[in-house]
């Protein structure tokens, strides 16, 4: 956990942010801020997938040990039994739970695999002592191989102790790169920041890498250095600061009963994909116990969720990869059959490529099928496609009108990553709703870059897609992207990807 410095507080000069939102206080970085905010920030590895992976990974060794030995050691008549078939996955499964009653599934555990190391194989003893007495219990004892029990349980001990090894030596790299880390910034200074921040710094092996403090009061009340850490702006400031760097959690150290104040601050930062805590370690008000979570021995309360987090992040990601390869292949004949098309009605590329706003507002480049004539094209977004628009091609308004100018996006899902098959379509960054950028139409808008854009969306099924003149359009399509948002699941995506061909054929809102 990195403390400030006083070499850093040399630099801590008012530098101007890149985007500011219309008709506010430009936020402004300061030098520090806009350092950190200019270094290549890679996103971190969930530590509940990295536990759930080292579980498969003990559940694996231990299943294989037993069922190898079973091969080379029992004649083929008896390891084909249902006693001897069964045992190896059910040992298994009991010494994945034996492992996290211990405590030793955890990133902390898996530093340390010499220390944790008696305690797995103490753990395995158990388990394998209770498959021994199952033995006895249910009378297979005449038939049941003692030797390989006890072959299997010196086996598996080795091969789980070797996997701790390979697992603390890719979770000690990770650690060094900070892919292990929840990048954190503090709201709210003065003593009760003082007294979160002293809390944390108390804990060496903590997992939160924290960047600074955050404050909107004055030097009076909140400090610009706060137990060894940084001021490094106010709310606005740290809204712009987390659409620059990797932000995973957000704690505020304020009491409940500043709820007015508090309220503000959620306001502006729940657009953000991160998680914000309220830190619980100075207020007089007590919940019960279940009704914390804790970071270190600091009790908080979750008041906002990362939309999509974890598992999730992994079933989706195998969702798009999977399904958005079989797609393309099995699209691949219509793909040659446009792109000849788009070539032979007018000249110019067959693809097109446009900026637009990504996950957490970043830059990204969408392709799709030209539509327009080469020397008309609207990189910026901020001429709305109108019926009868002199600038599509014939064939342009063919493949606008059906939605298949989108198909050479699943390039983006497949080979960039940066789209997904379903989630709020990527706006372009210059677009206007009755001549006004989105984010001064719908209040909140930003919050629909929660998670990654997609091809399609809640919104285009439910016949929101296309031309976005009018406010009352576009805030129906945020409000639609919200919901897909707060309900996502891998069923739901399947839903509308089934459902997205038969919105396609109504050509509403298409030109």
């Amino acid at each position: 956990m990195a403390a400030f410095t006083a070499e850093d507080m040399k630099r801590i000069e008012p530098v101007e942010a890149q985007r500011a939102a219309p008709g506010t206080r430009k936020p402004q970085l300061t030098a520090l801020a806009e350092s950190l905010a200019q270094r290549a920030s890679e996103p971190a590895y969930s530590p509940i997938v990295v536990t759930g992976l080292v579980r498969l990974l003990d559940f694996a060794l231990v299943m294989a040990t037993g069922l190898l030995l079973q091969h080379f050691y029992l004649p083929a008549g008896l390891r084909d039994t249902l006693p001897y078939l069964s045992t190896a996955p059910l040992v298994g499964a009991s010494a994945v739970v034996m492992f996290q009653a211990l405590k030793i599934n955890n990133i902390q555990a898996f530093r340390a695999p010499v220390h944790q190391g008696f305690r797995l194989v103490a753990g395995f003893a158990v388990v394998m002592a209770l498959a021994v007495a199952v033995n006895f219990l249910m009378k297979f004892e005449p038939n049941f191989s003692r030797v390989w029990l006890v072959s299997w349980f010196i086996a598996g001990s080795v091969a789980l102790l070797a996997g701790r090894m390979f697992v603390s030596s890719i979770v000690r790299y990770l650690t060094r790169i900070g892919r292990l880390e929840r990048r954190t910034v503090i709201v709210g200074g003065g003593h009760s920041g003082e007294e979160l921040l002293s809390e944390f710094t108390k804990s060496p092996d903590s997992d939160l890498r924290i960047y600074g403090v955050f404050d909107d009061r004055n030097e009076e009340r909140s400090p610009d250095v706060v137990a060894g850490f940084p001021k490094l702006g106010t709310v606005d400031d740290l809204v712009e600061f987390a659409r620059h760097v990797r932000v995973d959690l957000v704690i505020f150290t304020m009491p409940i009963s500043a709820e007015q104040r508090l309220l503000e601050m959620l306001r502006k930062l729940w657009v953000l994909p991160l998680d914000i805590r309220l830190a619980a370690h100075s207020n007089k008000l007590r919940f019960r116990p279940r009704s914390y979570s804790y970071i270190g021995n600091v009790p908080v309360l979750d008041v906002f969720d990362k939309p999509i987090a974890d598992w999730d992040v992994v079933m989706k990601a195998a969702f798009d990869r999977i399904v958005g390869s079989i797609c393309l292949l099995l699209l691949s004949p219509l793909l040659l059959i446009i792109a000849a098309a788009v070539k032979l009605d007018s000249r110019g590329p067959v693809l097109f490529k446009q900026k637009r706003y990504g996950f957490n507002n970043e830059l990204i480049e969408v392709y799709k099928f030209r539509s327009m004539y080469v020397d008309q094209q609207d990189f910026s977004g901020r001429n709305l496609v109108k019926r009868g628009d002199s600038r599509v091609t014939r064939v342009g308004r063919f493949i606008r009108r059906t939605s298949l100018d989108e198909l050479p996006q699943l390039f983006n899902v497949v080979f960039k990553g940066n789209l997904s098959l379903v989630g709020p379509r990527p706006h372009a960054v210059h677009a206007v709703a009755a001549d006004r950028a989105y984010d001064e139409v719908v209040d909140g808008y930003f919050a629909r870059h929660r998670v990654r854009p997609g091809i399609t969306g809640w919104a285009q099924v439910n016949g929101w897609r296309g031309e976005t003149d009018t406010p009352e359009k576009l805030q129906h399509r945020v409000e639609h992207d919200l919901y897909y948002i707060e309900n996502w699941s891998i069923f739901f995506d399947m839903y509308i990807m089934l459902i997205t061909p038969f919105a396609v054929l109504k050509g509403e809102n298409a030109f």
